[in-house]
This record gives structure tokens, sequence and C-alpha cells, in this order.
């Protein structure tokens, strides 16, 4: 992960990351947040120039900045890196905004990073009922829920992509562009799948602020692999 970040796009993602974690530090102390495994949720964000193959979630580590003011800081969040240019978020939700879990919250409730995102998870469909796939044109559907900013989330749902193939055995190809946004076409699907690459390259293209990934990804035989790599960074661009 190291290596990543020496990255300049991911560099760059970071560093706002953790300038807006710094700025909302007055705000955040004035909301409490429920630090309990029922109040765990999980968010997707992009980490430009990654591309991972597997599913294993690799934690970020300490990572330290210089902010524009010139303070030096250190930040450390159950942050980790999920597949492709995608790594995952756990955050405790609050009222008016999420706070990110620490590497001690999950300590103290006593959870594996894959145990908090199973709970994470599940909290989603507790709080906003299961996802469900409606028909788009060019052979897509698209993935909502009742949260539509957190629709993204639902890539991390494994129930309802295993329900999926019940339906599509060959797999399901699956573009999430950017944040609350979540399509997929049939594997076996030759135009819908030409379709899912222009539709996901042109949301990603469109949502600078609220891109998320540029790969596609593929769910068969109970597993997710990456289908078409990511872009690659070539310089900073966040």
């Amino acid at each position: 992960m190291k290596k990543l970040l020496r990255r300049a796009g991911a560099c760059a993602l970071l560093l706002g990351a953790l300038a807006s974690a710094c700025a909302a530090t007055s705000e955040s102390e004035a909301e409490r947040f429920e630090v309990s495994t029922a109040n765990l949720l999980v968010v997707l964000r992009e980490t430009p120039g990654a591309n991972k193959q597997d599913e294993a979630l690799h934690p970020f580590g300490k990572i330290a900045a210089t902010l524009a003011d010139g303070r030096d800081i250190e930040f450390e969040a159950s942050w980790f890196q999920y597949l492709g240019d995608m790594h995952l978020r756990l955050v405790f939700d609050g009222e008016r905004r999420v706070q990110s879990a620490v590497p001690g919250d999950l300590q103290r409730l006593r959870l594996t990073p894959e145990e908090a995102l199973e709970h994470a998870v599940g909290n989603l469909r507790r709080r906003y009922g299961s996802p469900v796939a409606e028909p788009r044109s060019g052979g897509l559907m698209q993935v909502r829920g009742k949260a539509p900013e957190l629709d993204s989330s639902w890539f991390l749902d494994r129930a309802f992509w295993e329900e999926q193939l019940r339906n599509y055995p060959q797999g399901v190809v699956v573009a999430v562009p950017k944040r609350g946004g979540l399509v997929f076409a049939r594997a076996d699907d030759e135009v819908a799948l030409t379709s899912l690459r222009f539709s996901a390259a042109a949301l990603y293209a469109a949502n600078d602020r609220s891109r998320l990934s540029s790969g596609l990804y593929l769910f068969k035989d109970g597993r997710w692999s990456v289908f078409q790599a990511p872009r690659a960074v070539l310089s900073a661009e966040h």
C-alpha cells in the first residue's frame, strides 16, 4: 500500500480526505457518534492508479501528510484496499454525517475487518431493506436501494450478487463509475457489455467530484475479479 500512496493521484486523493477530516473535526466533536457494531456502515471510494486483483482487505496503515496551513498530521482509519481501484471505508453513522472507524474501534468491538464489513452490509439491509435490480436500456440493470447516496455500497452485498447468479449463471459484469451508481450486465451478453463499457466510461468522466471506479468487475462462482482494468494514472488528476 505504501507504494501506491506514492502515486501522484492516490496521494492527492488521500490528502484531500485528510484535509476534509481535519476541517470537520470541530463539527464532528459536536456530534456524538455511536461506536457500536449495530451502527457500522461501509462506503466505497476510489484509489486512482490502483489495480488490486483480489478481494483481501489490505489496510492503508498510518499516513503522514502536511496540510496547506503547514500542519503535519498522521491519520489512521479503518480504510482497506479492496478490488481494482476501489477501497472501502468502515464508518459509524450519525445524524448529519458519518465518521470513519479507527483500528482501535474494531479492537474494542472485537471485530476483524472482515467481520466488521459483514456487519456493515447487514446493517445496510436492516436500515434500508434489500437492494433491487431495475432494467435500463441496452440490456443493463441498475441496482437501487432506499438510500441513493449509498447505492454503490451494494457492490459489497455478496448475498445480492449470489442471487443474481441464479438468473445469470455465466456471471455478471458490474460497473461502479460514481458514488451512488451501480450498473451491471450479463457476462454472456456482448451487446449489453458494449453498452456497459460506454455508459460506465461516460458516467465516470462526467462525475469528477463523485467518481468511484474506472474498472469493470466480474462476479462469478461466488467471487469477484477484475474484468476490465481501471485506467492508469499518468499524472496528478485529483
